[in-house]
């Protein structure tokens, strides 16, 4: 049996510059301000485009991490949501790590590319983006999660034919 390659994933600060062919980060941005409330109040429109295919709904959840992530980590698996966009926002100051690659049928372990937010950043996979699942690295933090809700599967999971090495940030 040929042994398989190694790839080693350093996390890299998200921004928008770099996430934006997988997705949108979500922040609040000086560029996209608005007064709102007599100006005694700043707010930040459209942060993302959230997707969600025909016979669907949106959907807002939260989810709150039981058992944090430890770094390093091996990667064997990813996920995509094929009929819509998945975002996630943090509910208190938390910082994450996210590993994703670029829409297709398949995963080339080579094309992975590993972020970690800054703590107060939030991000929406596009429909289609490969992803890891949910990474935290405290136990009981909370994400609100915008997705696609519906009766149809809307998750599909690809094994890595390649060794992945999350590294630790």
């Amino acid at each position: 049996m040929a042994e398989r390659a190694a790839v080693s994933l350093t996390p890299e600060p998200l921004t928008r510059e770099r996430f934006a062919p997988y997705g949108d980060v979500i922040e609040a941005a000086l560029d996209k301000s608005a007064a709102m409330n007599a100006a005694r109040f700043e707010r930040f429109d459209d942060l993302c485009k959230i997707d969600i295919a025909d016979g669907g709904h949106l959907a807002m959840s939260v989810a709150r991490c039981r058992t944090p992530t430890a770094l390093p980590l091996r990667v064997d698996v990813v996920e995509r949501h094929p009929l819509g966009s998945q975002a996630f926002v943090p509910l208190q100051r938390s910082r994450m790590v996210i590993v994703v690659a670029p829409p297709g049928e398949a995963v080339d372990a080579g094309d992975l590319r590993a972020f970690v937010t800054n703590g107060k950043q939030g991000f929406n996979y596009r429909r289609g983006t490969w992803h890891m699942p949910l990474i935290a690295l405290e136990a009981g933090q909370e994400f609100l999660v915008v997705d696609r809700g519906g009766s149809e599967s809307n998750c599909e999971v690809y094994t890595l034919d390649d060794i992945v090495m999350l590294e630790a940030i």
